[in-house]
């Protein structure tokens, strides 16, 4: 069944605007939600920065899609603390509710005051949280000392079925490492041939029935308007966006994310974004997306004008791919 979601930036939009945006997305035809966990916005520009977690149980409760997070469970959280709230949202919505996990950016986990971690520790802190996170699912008392520390740690009140466990991977590395242990994939949307990279790596070590989802950054105006203005949409909001994860994994605050892109034009935004005015274009990309192998897709408008974006692609782009008012189980 072909799925297309919505993806909901946290970063740009206000928590109740954005649960307005999930309730049309639903009428407009989009079979599931997805959403960024941050502390901080990449831009001062984008300018908000609501709490995931507060927002899901909302989200879930006003649609009947299912709902995800992209998340880092160490940092400013516990995995142990992560799991209580995930196991809390799957055991309201049954079947509805999944978890991705990253080893995260500077920009939202330094607020604790804790040294920023090399790369490879912080991999070594997913995997030992993803293990913790699943031990508490299935019910156990967990004690851990490692990268991680816990102390006597069990949930009480637990889902019928865990949430999906999604790894969250930008590089062939990390997605062939994420095939080993994480129930799923979930990218970014990036030139094709670094997609099947990631996407061949992590199906090198994959069950093959575990699915992979890919968030699509997009960028679309009306086409009286033009492809220009689409184009300086993704400039003002998402031009932050552009760089490679090693440089962004480490730049701390907005302001240094917005010194980082001082010399960037609107020209550099085909990088990160697919900026169309012509919504059969928006859907042959996804086409191509589930034709490349993966199994659902979250389309991202990195511009300010949602709503607009939301109906196009329910009346035009929806309907092409034959994914009108399909619903995303797990």
């Amino acid at each position: 069944m072909t799925i297309i979601g919505y993806h909901a930036s946290h970063e740009q939009f206000a928590p109740g605007e954005l649960l307005d945006y999930a309730r049309a997305a639903e009428q407009a035809g989009f079979g599931a939600l997805g959403c960024s966990d941050h502390f901080h916005p990449w831009s001062v520009r984008q300018g908000h920065s609501g709490h995931a977690w507060s927002w899901l149980g909302a989200a879930l409760a006003t649609t009947s899609l299912s709902a995800g997070a992209v998340t880092c469970p160490f940092g400013r959280y516990h995995p142990a603390v992560v799991a209580q709230a995930a196991a809390t949202l799957a055991q309201m919505f049954p079947g509805r509710f999944w978890i991705a996990l990253g080893s995260g950016e500077a920009l939202n986990e330094h607020i604790t005051g804790e040294p920023w971690p090399p790369k490879a520790q912080r991999n070594a802190m997913l995997l030992e949280s993803a293990n913790v996170m699943r031990a508490l699912w299935r019910g156990e008392e967990v004690s851990h000392d490692g990268h991680i520390r816990v102390d006597r740690a069990r949930l009480y009140s637990l889902p019928a079925q865990p949430p999906l466990l999604v790894c969250a991977a930008l590089s062939p590395e990390t997605a062939r490492w994420a095939g080993t242990w994480a129930d799923a994939l979930i990218t970014v949307s990036a030139p094709r041939e670094r997609m099947r990279a990631v996407l061949d790596a992590f199906r090198e070590t994959a069950p093959p029935s575990r699915p992979a989802f890919l968030q699509a950054k997009v960028a679309y105006a009306d086409p009286a308007i033009g492809e220009q203005a689409a184009r300086q949409m993704a400039f003002e909001q998402w031009r932050t966006n552009v760089f490679d994860s090693a440089t962004a994994a480490d730049l701390a605050t907005p302001e240094a994310f917005d010194a980082h892109a001082s010399g960037l034009t609107p020209a550099d935004m085909d990088k990160a974004v697919r900026i169309s005015c012509d919504t059969a274009r928006h859907a042959e990309w996804l086409a191509e997306d589930l034709a490349m192998g993966f199994d659902r897709v979250y389309v991202h408008n990195v511009g300010r004008n949602q709503r607009e974006t939301i109906e196009a692609f329910g009346a035009k782009v929806l309907p092409a791919l034959g994914a009108d008012n399909a619903r995303a189980g797990l």
